[in-house]
C-alpha cells in the first residue's frame, strides 16, 4: 500500500471500479463482519469486563481492558487476513487473466500445474473452509434471530425452531443468488448498512452520547498503542492458555477459515481499483466503523453493567448470549421498535452472509465463472443450510467453532505460499510498468516539411468512428501485417488478429516469459467541452499494451509511423525482459 507498486491496478491499466465506493463497502461489509458485531457488539466487553484475562472484574480498569481486547479481536488482525487472500486473488484473475479461484494464486511457482490435481486439491479446501466458515456464520445468526423472536413474541428457543429458520432464511438467501451480485446481493448489502446506521445512531442518541464518543477516541488510541505489544502476548507469565485458546486463537482461526469466503468475495468486486486503494479501503474503513459499533453497544452496554441495573445484563450475558442483544436494548427508550429493528438486521446479515457465500461456492465449483448456472446457485445455497442445520443438532455453536478451527489449518500454508508468489509477481509486474510508461509521439520521424501541419489537423480534429475504422482497417493493418512478416523471418512466433473491426492485435510470444502484445483499439468518447465541433461522441484509435490501454492516441499516424511506435514498444518489452532475468539470476 505504501510502496511504488500500490499504483498497480486490479485489472488492465485502463480499467475503472464497477461498483461505486458506497455499494463496495457496504458489500465487502456485509460479506465480512455481520452477524458477529450484532452477535458480539454487547456480549464480548461485558464478558472480558465481568472477567478479564488479568485483573480484578467489574472495575473501571477491566473495563478499558474489554474494550482494548475487543478492539483487538474485531481490527486490523481480522481484516489483514481477509485483504490479504483477497489481493492475491483479485490481482491473478484480473491483472494476470487466471481463473478467480485460490490455484491461481500459485501460477508463478507452479506454472499451468494449477489447471491439474494440485489446484483441485487447493480449490477443495478453499470450498470446505468457506462451507464451514459460512455455517459458522449462519449459527450465530439463527440463535440471535430465535432469541429475539423470544423476547419479542415468545417464540420458543429450541433446536427444532432454529433448523425451521435456517430453512425459512436459507430460502430468501437462495433468491438472493439467484437474483446475482448485481440484482441481489448489492442491493441487500446496501440495505445492512442503512439498517446498522440506523441502530448504532439511534443507541448513540438515546445512550449516554459524549461519552460514547469520547470513549471511541480513547478505545482507539489506546488499540493503536497496544496493537504491537497485545500481538505478540501469549500471557506466558499468567499462564492463560485456555483464555487466549478461547478467545484470541479462536478469532485468528475464524477469520483464516472465512478467508476463502470473503477474501474470494471482496476480490470479485474490487476489480479496477488501485492496490493502494484496494488496501486503504479493505483495511481502515471497516475497521473504523466497526470500532464505532462495538464503542456504542460495547461501552454503553458497560456504562449500565457499572450501575446497580445492570446486573440483568450481566446475568443474560453470563447465561444466554443470543438475547444479550435484546436484553441491552431493554435500558434504552423505544424498546420494542428498537429490537424489531435489531431482529431484522440479524435476517438481513444472515442472508447477505449466506447469499455471498453460495456465490464464492458456486465461483469455486464451476471453474471461476463470474456467474454460475442458476441451478448451481440454488444448490450451494440450499446445501449451506444443510451443514448449518445439521452442525448445530450434532453440537451447537461449539460444534461450529470446532470445525471452523480445523478448516482454517490448511489455509494458513496457503495463504503464505500465496503472500509469496504475490510478491514475487508484483515486482515483475513492476518492472514491465517501468519499462512501457513513457510515450513519446512520432511524428518526429515523418521528415516532410508539411507533416506537422497534418498532425496538428489530427489533434485538433474529432474523427467519427467510420473514420477511425477506415484508418485501423487500412494503415493499422498494413503495419502490423509487416511487422509480422518481418518477426517471422527472425523465427519468432507471431499471432496477429485483425479480423475485429474495433481492434487490431498482434502478438509475440516467448517461452516461460511474458508475452509481447501490441494493440489498437477503437474507443468512444463524450466530446470535450474545449472542442467547438458540433458532436456528441468521437472516437480514438489508443494504443493497449498487455497490461492494458497506455491512453495515446495514434490516428493520423502514417504505416511507418504505427510500425515505429509498435516496435518502440517491443524495444520496451525486451529491456523489462533483460531487467527482469537479471533480477532472477541475482536473486538466484
Amino acid at each position: 500500500m505504501m510502496s511504488r507498486v500500490g499504483d498497480i491496478k486490479l485489472g488492465p491499466d485502463h480499467s475503472t471500479p464497477d461498483y461505486t465506493n458506497l455499494s463496495w463497502f457496504s458489500m465487502l461489509f456485509s460479506a465480512g463482519m455481520g452477524i458477529g458485531l450484532l452477535f458480539f457488539g454487547v456480549a464480548e466487553p461485558i464478558m472480558h469486563f465481568t472477567a478479564p484475562p488479568v485483573g480484578d472484574p467489574n472495575t473501571i480498569a477491566s473495563a478499558k481492558e474489554a474494550m482494548k481486547i475487543t478492539f483487538f479481536h474485531w481490527g486490523l488482525h481480522a481484516w489483514a487476513v481477509y485483504a490479504l487472500l483477497a489481493i492475491i486473488l483479485a490481482y491473478f484473475c484480473y491483472r494476470k487473466g487466471l481463473p478467480l479461484l485460490p490455484r491461481s494464486s500459485f501460477y508463478p511457482l507452479i506454472g499451468d500445474k494449477i489447471y491439474g490435481k494440485i489446484g483441485d486439491m487447493v480449490d477443495t479446501f478453499a470450498v470446505i473452509g468457506t462451507m464451514f466458515g459460512v455455517a459458522t456464520s449462519l449459527g450465530f445468526g439463527v440463535a440471535q434471530v430465535n432469541a429475539g423472536l423470544n423476547y419479542l413474541f415468545e417464540v420458543p428457543q429450541t433446536t427444532t425452531v432454529q433448523v425451521i429458520l435456517i430453512a425459512i432464511i436459507t430460502g430468501f438467501a437462495t433468491i438472493s443468488v439467484v437474483l446475482g451480485l448485481d440484482g441481489g446481493i448489492k442491493k441487500l448489502s446496501n440495505i445492512n448498512v442503512i439498517l446498522a446506521v440506523v441502530l448504532m445512531c439511534a443507541v448513540l442518541l438515546l445512550g449516554p452520547t459524549v461519552d460514547i464518543l469520547q470513549s471511541y477516541v480513547q478505545n482507539t488510541g489506546a488499540y493503536l498503542s497496544d496493537i504491537i505489544y497485545k500481538t505478540f502476548n501469549l500471557y506466558a507469565y499468567e499462564k492463560k492458555e485456555s483464555w487466549i485458546g478461547g478467545w484470541t486463537l479462536l478469532y485468528w482461526g475464524w477469520w483464516i477459515s472465512w478467508s476463502p469466503f470473503v477474501g474470494m468475495f471482496i476480490a470479485r468486486i474490487s476489480r479496477g481499483r488501485t492496490i493502494r486503494e484496494f488496501m486503504i479501503g479493505v483495511l481502515f474503513v471497516p475497521t473504523g466503523f466497526t470500532f464505532l459499533w462495538m464503542t456504542v453497544f460495547g461501552n454503553t452496554a458497560i456504562s449500565f453493567a457499572l450501575q446497580e441495573k445492570g446486573n440483568e445484563l450481566l446475568d443474560a450475558v453470563a447465561t444466554n448470549v443470543p438475547v444479550a442483544l435484546f436484553k441491552f436494548l431493554e435500558f434504552l427508550p423505544m424498546t420494542n421498535v428498537l429490537s424489531i429493528l435489531g431482529v431484522l438486521l440479524v435476517i438481513t446479515f444472515f442472508v447477505s452472509s449466506s447469499d455471498s457465500g453460495s456465490l464464492v461456492i458456486d465461483t469455486l465449483t464451476s471453474g471461476g465463472a463470474m456467474e454460475p448456472p442458476v441451478w448451481q446457485r440454488i444448490f450451494w445455497a440450499v446445501t449451506e443450510g444443510v451443514v448449518a442445520a445439521i452442525l448445530l443438532l450434532a453440537g451447537g455453536l461449539e460444534a461450529l467453532q470446532t470445525m471452523t478451527i480445523a478448516s482454517a489449518f490448511p489455509m494458513i500454508f496457503m495463504l503464505l505460499l500465496g503472500t509469496f508468489c504475490l510478491i514475487k509477481s508484483l515486482i515483475q509486474d513492476h518492472l514491465l510498468m517501468s519499462s512501457v510508461k513513457n510515450h513519446n509521439t512520432l511524428a518526429q520521424y515523418n521528415q516532410d516539411s508539411e507533416a506537422w501541419k497534418k498532425r496538428l489537423d489530427d489533434l485538433v480534429s474529432l474523427p467519427n468512428e467510420s473514420t477511425i475504422q477506415d484508418f485501423m482497417n487500412v494503415t493499422v493493418t498494413e503495419a502490423l501485417v509487416e511487422l509480422k512478416n518481418e518477426l517471422e523471418k527472425r523465427d519468432l512466433e507471431v499471432e496477429l488478429q485483425h479480423s475485429h473491426t474495433h481492434q487490431k492485435k498482434i502478438i509475440v510470444r516467448h517461452k516461460n516469459v511474458e508475452d509481447f502484445i501490441y494493440q489498437v483499439q477503437l474507443r468512444n468518447f463524450e466530446k470535450p467541452e474545449y472542442s467547438i465541433e458540433e458532436v456528441d461522441n468521437y472516437y480514438r484509435a489508443e494504443v493497449f499494451l498487455r497490461n492494458g490501454g497506455q491512453g495515446y492516441d495514434v490516428y493520423g499516424y502514417t504505416k511507418e509511423q504505427v510500425l515505429m511506435d509498435a516496435v518502440r514498444q517491443y524495444e520496451k518489452h525486451i529491456h523489462y525482459l533483460h531487467t527482469y532475468n537479471n533480477t532472477i539470476i541475482i536473486e538466484s
